[in-house]
């Protein structure tokens, strides 16, 4: 197990997105596309990503929030989630998750996978929120003015902003990033979730509407 007074990129770090069918669905949201990158020494690492698409069973209504390709039944014929419980498990499971706005993300994945538990949760949305950033604070508003966005293009060329591999290659690039800006040296774990963690127990009821878990979810692309 990695130590909390261990520097950050010593830990067991997982670069985590979903895209699922709208928060409005509340317990019959489904998850459309998820993808999961290894941060190694503190760099994502794309030789072992893992990133699948997931037949919901059903069509998706064409949505402002819905990712581009992921609607009608053009998920039809793609494993269902029962398929890659076991492969998320082996791949997540004890791992520190790393994303963009990670809460509502991890909201998801446990309401369909409530077994898994991760060691903790990294919020690269909070990190920027506390880092001296003007602006819009979106992952591709943030990547494109840290000039971010074809270093992740490249990394993950058959990918595109707005669906899973594109975002988590993008949080896994935008982490040591952030933590340069914010950090005057390399940062323990334990600093990093001092600023950017979050708690990893979903709460029983429904949350508040904050930044990160919209009331009514809007756009991709607001």
């Amino acid at each position: 197990m990695t130590s909390a007074h261990q520097p950050w990129h010593a830990a067991n770090l997982v670069a985590l997105d979903l895209e699922g069918s709208g928060a409005q669905e509340h317990h019959d949201e489904q998850i459309l596309e998820i993808a999961a990158i290894r941060l190694v020494a503190g760099r994502p690492d794309m030789t072992t990503a893992y990133t699948t698409c997931l037949d919901p069973g059903r069509p998706i209504p064409a949505k402002p929030w819905i990712s581009p390709g992921l609607a009608g039944l053009a998920l039809q014929g793609q494993p269902a989630f029962t398929d890659i419980r076991d492969a998320l498990l082996t791949r997540l499971h004890g791992t520190y998750l790393v994303g963009h706005n990670v809460g509502v993300d991890w909201r998801l994945l446990h309401r369909h996978l409530p077994e898994l538990a991760p060691a903790g949760l990294i919020d690269t949305y909070r990190l920027a929120r506390a880092t001296d950033l003007n602006g819009k604070l979106g992952l591709t508003d943030l990547l494109a003015r840290l000039q971010l966005t074809a270093a992740v293009t490249s990394a993950a060329p058959a990918s595109r902003p707005h669906r899973a591999l594109w975002d988590t290659t993008g949080a896994a690039l935008l982490l040591p990033t952030l933590i340069r800006r914010h950090f005057t040296s390399e940062p323990t774990l334990q600093q990093l979730l001092d600023v950017a963690g979050i708690p990893s127990t979903p709460p029983t009821a429904a949350p508040t509407a904050t930044p990160s878990t919209p009331a009514n979810q809007g756009t991709l692309f607001d």
